[in-house]
C-alpha cells in the first residue's frame, strides 16, 4: 500500500482546487494579454527609437562639422571664450507616464534652442559659423534627451515583458498542471472511496 493510498481527501478540496484553477487560468489569460500588448508597445516604440538614433548620429556629425568650420574661422580661442559666455541652461523637467502598467519616464525640455541673443556672447567679433555651430548643438542636445526618453522606455518595457513570460511560463507549464494533476487525483481518490463504501455497505447488508 503506497502513502498515496491512505490519503482520504474530501470534496471541498476538491472544490477548492478546482477554484484555484480557474483563477490561475484566468490569470494565465490575463497575463498573456499584457505581454502581447507590452511586445506590440515595445516594436512601436523600438521603430521611434531606430528613426531618433540615426537621427542623433546625423545631428552628431553635422555638429562636429559646424565645430571644426568655427574653429578654423574664428579659432579655437574665441570658440572656447564663446561656448563660455553662455547664459541660462536648458530646463529638464522629469515626469512619468504609464504604458500597460509600466512606469516610464516623460522628460520635458524648454531653453534647449535659443536665438543668437539669447546665447549670452556678442554678435560684433564673432561670425555667423559661430552661430551655426551653437544651433547645431542646440539641436544635438534636443537629440539626446529625445533618445534618453526612448530608450529609457524600451529597457523598462523590455524588463517588464521579460517578467510577464515568466510568470506566464510558471502559470503554464507548472502551477496550472501541478493543480490539475492534484484535483485528478483528488477526484480518483473520491470515487474508489466511494466505491470501497458501496462494498462495504453491501457487505453489511448481506
Amino acid at each position: 500500500m503506497s502513502i498515496k493510498d491512505n490519503i482520504k481527501p474530501t470534496r471541498s478540496e476538491l472544490i477548492e482546487l478546482k477554484r484555484k484553477i480557474k483563477l490561475s487560468e484566468g490569470g494565465h489569460k490575463l497575463l498573456k494579454m499584457k505581454r502581447d500588448g507590452l511586445i506590440m508597445e515595445f516594436f512601436e516604440i523600438l521603430d521611434k527609437a531606430k528613426n531618433v538614433r540615426s537621427e542623433l548620429d546625423e545631428e552628431h556629425r553635422k555638429a562636429k562639422e559646424k565645430i571644426g568650420i568655427a574653429m578654423a574661422v574664428d579659432g579655437e580661442i574665441t570658440v572656447r571664450s564663446t561656448a563660455f559666455a553662455l547664459k541660462g541652461t536648458p530646463e529638464i523637467v522629469l515626469k512619468s507616464k504609464n504604458i500597460m502598467g509600466v512606469v516610464v519616464p516623460e522628460i520635458d525640455s524648454s531653453r534647449v534652442k535659443k536665438v543668437i541673443c539669447e546665447r549670452g556672447y556678442g554678435i560684433i567679433g564673432t561670425s555667423s559659423s559661430i552661430d551655426e555651430a551653437a544651433g547645431s548643438f542646440e539641436s544635438l542636445v534636443e537629440k539626446i534627451i529625445r533618445a534618453a526618453e526612448i530608450e529609457t522606455t524600451m529597457k523598462k518595457l523590455l524588463d517588464e515583458i521579460e517578467s510577464t513570460k515568466r510568470r506566464v511560463n510558471a502559470l503554464e507549464f507548472k502551477v496550472i498542471p501541478e493543480l490539475q494533476d492534484a484535483a485528478a487525483f483528488i477526484r480518483l481518490r473520491l470515487e474508489e472511496m466511494e466505491r470501497e463504501n458501496t462494498f462495504r455497505l453491501k457487505r453489511f447488508k448481506a
